[in-house]
């Protein structure tokens, strides 16, 4: 059954500007979810420098046993990282969109909102987990509350 686990984002530096758990994971520390988001932020930009493709962003898709990681480049060089169930259908298409769209409307436009700066958005929380959590719902997940 398909469903979304996590959200991160990352700062243009490669800090973790956001991290929000839809279900319930195994824990991470916050340090080990910093080391991995940095990690994974490294390994996009050298493999868009290694691309053959001029203006790649990188690495997409990376897919695993038990999970699929999506991840979609902004122009501005934020990442976002979607966690999810393997095969889960439209994940990449949601973070382009309509996760995307969120972000820019409730922290991108926030006047108090600087670039690489953390995530303490109320209105991108509430909407980010209504979006999610109508979507879990549809597929029959239940929603972790924060």
């Amino acid at each position: 059954m398909p469903a979304m686990y996590s959200l991160w984002i990352v700062g243009r530096n490669g800090g973790l500007l956001y991290s929000r758990d839809f279900l319930p994971l195994p824990p991470i520390e916050f340090n080990d979810k910093l080391r991995l988001a940095s990690s994974w932020f490294g390994m996009c930009g050298i493999a868009a420098q290694l691309s053959p493709v001029p203006d790649s962003s990188g690495i997409q898709l990376m897919q695993a046993d038990t999970f699929d990681l999506h991840s979609f480049h902004t122009l501005t060089g934020t990442t976002f990282m979607l966690l999810t169930e393997p095969h889960t259908p439209d994940a990449t298409e949601l973070l382009r969109t309509t996760v995307y769209e969120l972000y820019c409307d409730y922290v991108l436009k926030n006047p108090f909102h600087e670039m690489d700066q953390v995530v303490k958005s109320e209105l991108f929380d509430h909407n980010l987990l209504a979006l999610i959590g109508a979507i879990n719902r549809r597929w029959g997940v239940g929603l972790v509350q924060q």
